[in-house]
């Protein structure tokens, strides 16, 4: 069982300690907001309430024993990077803190943060990619070239087999699989594809939008 200490429950922080705890993860929350601790409680594993800038209540909560610190504090951007860097010093195994620009993001790493999610910046960039073109159903970025796009394949393979079509080959990315109607599967080499069916595709940027015409 994966065990978080998650920092900071407001909105941001309040669903990531909900998702956690629904896939059975034990999450301590803390936050200096008495009411945000009453809201989240019948969530999460345990709370307290407390300065997460002070060192010594940070210590007092054994924060090298979780596997994870999520720092998902608002306001201040001081007090997420000096919740980072005392979180880091105190023996955190892993740290995630959010950023909400890309001067942040440089701080927070430089102050030891494992990962920093930049929520803001990775939504807009999927709702951009989403619907800059009707052939996208949907855009996963897996890092600065590898992405997961869902896409309406192109009426030239309407009946014609993943073999025929052979991407992997001619533009080296992959069908992960297939969803036809309200069904997913993995299609065999010699399947023939239909109007409608919609593929889930991995691979560099440069070669999904090449061979979908994106």
């Amino acid at each position: 069982m994966t065990s978080a200490l998650i920092i900071g429950v407001g909105e941001f922080g309040a669903h990531i300690a909900q998702r956690m705890s629904e896939l059975n993860c034990e999450v301590m929350a803390v936050d200096s907001n008495e009411d945000r601790i009453n809201e989240i409680l019948p969530y999460v594993t345990s709370a307290r309430i407390g300065n997460c800038t002070d060192a010594e209540f940070l210590r007092s909560l054994g924060v090298g024993n979780y596997d994870i610190c999520i720092v998902a504090v608002g306001g201040l951007f001081q007090v997420s990077l000096e919740t980072t860097c005392t979180l880091k010093e105190l023996g955190a195994k892993f740290v995630l803190a959010r950023a909400t620009n890309d001067v942040q993001m440089k701080f927070l790493r430089m102050v030891g943060a494992d990962e920093v999610a930049y929520p803001e910046k990775q939504t807009a960039i999927r709702l951009a990619t989403k619907y800059a073109s009707e052939t996208i159903l949907d855009f996963i970025q897996l890092d600065n070239n590898y992405s997961i796009y869902e896409l309406k394949i192109p009426k030239d393979w309407y009946g014609r087999t993943l073999a025929q079509v052979d991407i992997r080959k001619k533009y080296n990315i992959n069908i992960v699989t297939f969803k036809r109607g309200n069904s997913v599967f993995l299609p065999s080499p010699d399947s023939p594809m239909l109007e409608g069916d919609v593929a889930f595709v991995i691979g560099e940027v440069k070669d999904i939008n090449k061979c979908f015409r994106i």
